[in-house]
């Protein structure tokens, strides 16, 4: 099965979408740029949820859901905003068929067409603010702390698998405050979930900043991101949140009686993760033989396959690992015995790689004989003799270590990535070596842009790591005045 896939060093890109597909995760669909999350993929997406959605009540915030249609003269009412999505937007003209009465099939019925058109949600500020208003009057109605599982829909010209889809699966949080300061914290209290759920879950290690105000959420004051380096060089976005000031209260008028008796503006933030989360998993842990899946998401921690040859053997050999199956369940793990007999084993254990379960054992009757089963771990391929007595409780331990594991490896593969450059000469050199290029900037809009055009890379995030960044110097690009380094990469 590894041979299926093309190796990264030889293109990266194809050895993506080899994994996509033949790990089982996902598939083209019949409508352009839309893809089909077949069942592994989507156990793994459901346990990001399941982990995420327990975070987000943790600090006191509700599902509730909003409707897919905005009417378009909702995006009128925030410039900025509508700007931002003008050109990714799916519009609805009609609302009913008819039979064609020229010949088979159907034609949109010109009399069905709508009075206003309706926008399939590309994000939901705009009809959440709408309906805020009829909920928040006093600032006793405050804080509002939503959060909804949905889809969304922007029109990508140029898509691959969970990376960049016209429709995607993701979660958007809208929360409503009395003061700038709740609102500002709110935004930087879910960014750190964020953080800390790609660490300590998914073994990403990612780079907490600020965005440029050229690539801010289009309407916010300020974003802050989750920055993760791919294994080719590239960085990807991994997670946002925005402080949205006051600007969408204003654009639908939500106001509230403070304390004091006086009307002001309600203060709001947002904040989401999408399936994009799904590619990272693969691009930053995956290698040639396929996924390799951190336990704490793997749809499957721990297969067996039986070896034998006659019906007794098997027998005995299921009975050993059904007993095993038993005891890891009980403990919170997830296993699967591989019995199917239309298969060898050598091939359970290719597809068992490529779908990167993290720990796979293989017992025979003469491992019964000797009280010992092979282990072999996802992350190193390491294969080691393990005594029966007590297996259960050192694969628990295996799990974590792997956990660790993966990581670690991550973390040295980033911070290796990151690079402090000082001229614009290095900086066109290094930049084609891939990775974070750690440089000064003078701020301004137009250096951002010309650095973009020359070089396809853009600021990723200025860190909030103020002992790496804050310092005096010369902008990399303008030569200009700079009082701090910000994060530059090619992205994804």
């Amino acid at each position: 099965m590894a041979k299926e896939i093309t190796p990264r060093s030889e293109n990266y890109s194809q050895w993506y979408n080899d994994i996509v597909v033949k790990a089982d995760l996902a598939e083209q669909s019949a409508v352009r740029g839309c893809m089909v999350i077949k069942p592994y993929g989507y156990a793994i997406w459901e346990k990001m949820q399941s982990i995420l959605d327990k975070a987000f009540k943790e600090t006191g915030v509700q599902n509730a859901y909003f409707p897919l249609f905005i009417p378009k003269s909702f995006f009128s009412k925030e410039a900025e905003h509508v700007a931002g999505f003008a050109k990714e937007c799916a519009v609805v003209t009609h609302h009913r068929l008819m039979n064609n009465p020229d010949g088979k099939g159907v034609v949109v019925d010109p009399d069905a067409k709508l009075e206003e058109e309706l926008i399939v949600r590309p994000t939901s500020e705009t009809i959440i603010w709408s309906v805020y208003k009829n909920w928040i009057k006093s600032w006793r109605d405050l804080p509002i702390l939503c959060n909804q599982w949905c889809n969304v829909v922007r029109w990508e010209m140029r898509t691959r698998p969970f990376l960049r889809t016209a429709e995607f699966l993701w979660q958007e949080g809208h929360t409503a405050h009395a003061t700038s300061e709740e609102a500002y914290a709110e935004a930087e209290r879910m960014v750190n979930v964020y953080a800390k759920f790609a660490r300590e879950v998914m073994a990403l290690p990612v780079v907490v900043g600020h965005k440029s105000p050229g690539e801010r959420f289009a309407g916010a004051l300020d974003t802050l991101t989750i920055e993760a380096m791919m294994q080719d060089g590239k960085a990807l976005q991994a997670g946002t949140s925005h402080f949205l000031g006051q600007n969408f209260a204003k654009s639908f008028d939500v106001q509230f009686t403070n304390k004091e008796g006086k009307l002001d503006y309600v203060w709001a933030s947002s904040w989401g993760v999408s399936t994009r989360l799904m590619g990272a998993l693969i691009m930053a842990h995956g290698d040639d033989n396929g996924l390799v899946l951190p336990p704490a998401l793997a749809p499957i921690q721990v297969v067996m396959v039986p070896i034998y040859k006659s019906e007794e053997e098997h027998q005995a050999v299921l009975d050993k690992m059904y007993a095993l199956k038993k005891a890891l369940e009980a403990k919170g793990h997830s296993v699967e015995v591989d019995d199917r007999d239309t298969l060898r084993p050598g091939f359970k254990f290719a597809e068992w790689e490529l779908k990167g379960v993290p720990v796979r054992l293989a017992m025979g009757p003469r491992d019964i004989q000797n009280g010992t089963v092979e282990v072999c771990r996802r992350d190193t391929l390491e294969k080691i003799s393990e005594p029966l007595e007590g297996l259960e409780d050192r694969i628990i331990d295996l799990l974590d270590d792997i956990q660790k594991s993966i990581y670690a490896k991550a973390l040295a593969f980033r911070d290796a990535s990151i690079r402090k450059v000082d001229s614009w000469d290095e900086f066109k050199e290094e930049i084609e070596k891939g990775g974070f290029l750690l440089c000064h900037w003078d701020g301004t809009a137009e250096t951002e842009a010309k650095i973009q055009e020359e070089t396809k890379a853009t600021i990723r995030c200025i860190p909030v790591d103020s002992a790496v960044c804050l310092e005096e110097g010369k902008c990399v690009y303008s030569g200009k005045p700079s009082h701090q380094r910000v994060l530059f990469a090619r992205s994804y």
